[in-house]
């Protein structure tokens, strides 16, 4: 509220008459002041439409009124306005991902901006198209004591793909030719590979209430030369091997028999349906990360693995099935048990079209660096004419590729479910709460075309280790890219603003408190979400790390660990939910599925409340791991293998 007690537009930076306001040009004309911002915000929206914006996220302030009043005055351009920026930040986010384009987020000066930061973390580091827009003071205010204005220059450091610092709106042509080059430029570069956040400082001078038309111009004349389409185009290609180095390539893999393919988080719907035809082709077992698009949908799933963090602990079968070769696609994967089977394969191989390095465990590692479902697509046709004309025409005289390998494992895998679902139905017998026990729910009542998020922690551990795979087409998510618990339900409330299918989550009870305003938002915008709250009074993940012997009898310090990690809170969510307009249910033991079938049906924001406890819950995962593991020991005796003998 202002002074006189009317509402402000913004968080304390409206003034009252300006102090450096600029003597408006003739009528008609784009002179000084409030017509030349006028000109300048236009172009600037008109130009980030052009390109293909079509979403924006827009915070209240004073200061970012200009770029505000531009952005909703646009027809193709949808404007969301969220109240609290970390929300913001990760409500772009989530509708970024999965609207696969980019989305802005603006904001105005001072620490606002700085709330973004969480977000640019993840979009960097997670690959995601956001288009950062913090309004500023003009230069001339900067560094001398003004009012919410802090040092907002390349703000993010790094974490950003490309920063302007533009000018100030002022009417000249150039400035509005820069303003539109620099719109293009950007929405570009966010999306080309590896996509990512784009910052842009917009400084204003007051007044701050442009005068003139603000929408879409049909012909900007003097600035298009006639022409309607962007400003600046930029046209691309995807990185393709040359023939000699596709060749070269196919030519080291088919020198291993035991070879393994690792698919680990990724969003490219392209690369699914080719991992899986590489694999056929070579024979070879995919083990399918959560997030890598090949654990739900229709893609052939013949030598797909859903259960690689079960089969990649220690057991006598795994001894027996170490890979000499890894060709991993995606991201690092999820489970550390599959990570380091393939950190230790002599043999490793990260193919990543858009240029990155990404391989956490520092061992010898070939990149390559071209489109990974172009080149997965090319090594399986190679594949496959070797295989109509023999291999030896072009690889190793006489060899020939046993079919055993991929059997093996598949056979394992068929184990592991089956000793997985034995071991639930024990558990629930015993009318225990399970917190891997959503997923397997949720893979059988949402609907193909739905959404499902898993939160940090222990949620997207429990996704990987126990959602089942099948041919119904659910896209998993998560926030993989820092990893952080920040932001979570923010980013599943934007993705549920994509419109594009039913969108659920499970999330953990301390995720789930850090990020209430992501509830306010989705009130705000009528939005429909499943909310599955796993609330075991504190930080579960610690007591499966290394930080829970701090509480093991004789390490002298019995209070530290839950003090400083299992920090329980005590707090009820439930009042909470309610107060912030979702709905809100406690699900008991044996209640969990008719709860989440009725909250998916629902509108609005349904929050299904299940209670474990953080003790009892790492020794239920430990005991179902540890029937898996007697399982898999049981099919490697009946192979007659050995952890000596195995290979």
């Amino acid at each position: 509220m202002s002074a006189d007690g009317s509402r402000s537009l913004g968080r304390g930076d409206a003034t009252g008459p300006s102090r450096a306001a600029s003597t408006p040009g003739p009528a008609g004309a784009a002179g000084p002041g409030p017509r030349s911002l006028a000109a300048g915000v236009r172009a600037f929206v008109d130009e980030l439409a052009r390109a293909g914006l079509r979403d924006a996220v827009v915070c209240p302030g004073s200061r970012s009124t200009p770029i505000a009043l531009a952005l909703r005055a646009h027809p193709a351009i949808q404007v969301r306005v969220v109240l609290d920026e970390r929300v913001a930040g990760f409500f772009a986010l989530g509708l970024a991902r999965t609207a696969r384009r980019p989305v802005a987020v603006a904001v105005t000066s001072g620490t606002a901006a700085a709330e973004l930061l969480p977000a640019v973390v993840e979009a960097s580091l997670a690959r995601v198209p956001l288009l950062l827009l913090t309004a500023d003071r003009p230069p001339e205010l900067r560094d001398r004591g003004a009012p919410q204005t802090i040092d907002q220059v390349r703000l993010y450091g790094g974490h950003a793909k490309w920063f302007v610092d533009l000018p100030v709106p002022d009417g000249l042509p150039v400035t509005v030719r820069h303003l539109r080059t620099v719109a293009g430029r950007a929405m570009a570069t966010a999306m080309a590979g590896p996509a990512g956040p784009v910052h842009l400082n917009l400084p204003f001078r007051e007044p701050l209430i442009p005068e003139g038309a603000l929408g879409p111009e049909d012909e900007p004349a003097g600035v298009h030369g006639g022409r309607v389409g962007p400003f600046s185009e930029v046209v691309g290609a995807r990185r393709l091997l040359a023939s000699t180095e596709l060749e070269a390539l196919a030519d080291r893999l088919d020198r291993f028999d035991r070879g393994l393919i690792v698919a680990g988080p990724q969003d490219d719907p392209a690369l699914p349906p080719a991992v899986a035809r590489l694999a056929a082709a070579l024979d070879w077992p995919v083990l399918a990360d959560a997030l890598s698009g090949l654990r739900c949908g229709p893609t052939e799933r013949s030598r797909v693995v859903d259960r690689g963090d079960l089969l990649c602990r220690p057991s006598r079968w795994l001894e027996g099935h170490r890979p000499d070769l890894v060709l991993r696609f995606g991201a690092a994967p999820t489970s550390k048990a599959v990570a380091a089977l393939e950190a230790a394969a002599p043999v490793h191989l990260v193919v990543d079209g858009e240029g990155g390095f990404r391989e956490p465990d520092i061992v010898p590692t070939t990149f390559v660096h071209a489109d990974a479902a172009a080149t997965a697509l090319a090594l399986a046709e190679l594949f496959a004419v070797d295989r109509a004309r023999t291999r030896a025409d072009r690889f190793r005289p006489g060899h020939v590729r046993g079919s055993s390998w991929a059997d093996e494992w598949l056979a394992a895998e068929h184990v592991a479910e089956r000793a997985v679902r034995d071991r639930l139905a024990i558990i629930a017998a015993r009318g225990e709460p399970f917190e891997g026990e959503p997923f397997r729910y949720l893979a059988d009542l949402l609907q193909p075309g739905s959404i499902l998020w898993a939160g940090n922690s222990m949620p997207i551990r429990d996704l990987d280790a126990f959602l089942p795979g099948s041919g119904r087409a659910i896209r998993l998510l998560a926030n993989r890219g820092a990893n952080g618990i920040d932001g979570t339900v923010s980013a599943a409330v934007g993705s549920a603003a994509a419109g594009a299918g039913h969108v659920a989550m499970v999330v953990g009870d301390l995720a789930f408190l850090h990020d209430l305003g992501a509830l306010i938002a989705a009130r705000l915008h009528g939005l429909d979400l499943t909310l599955v709250l796993v609330n075991n009074d504190g930080g579960g993940i610690f007591s499966f790390l290394p930080q829970a012997s701090a509480n093991a009898p004789g390490a002298g310090l019995p209070a530290a660990f839950e003090e400083l990690f299992g920090t329980p809170h005590g707090v009820d969510p439930g009042p909470l939910a309610t107060a912030l307009g979702a709905g809100h249910c406690l699900a008991g033991p044996g209640e969990l599925r008719e709860a989440l079938a009725s909250a998916i049906d629902a509108r609005g924001v349904q929050v299904v409340e299940m209670r474990s406890d953080r003790g009892r819950n790492v020794t239920l995962h430990r005991e179902l791991a540890g029937a898996v593991m007697a399982a898999l020991d049981e099919l490697a005796a009946g192979l007659g293998q050995s952890a000596e003998t195995g290979r």
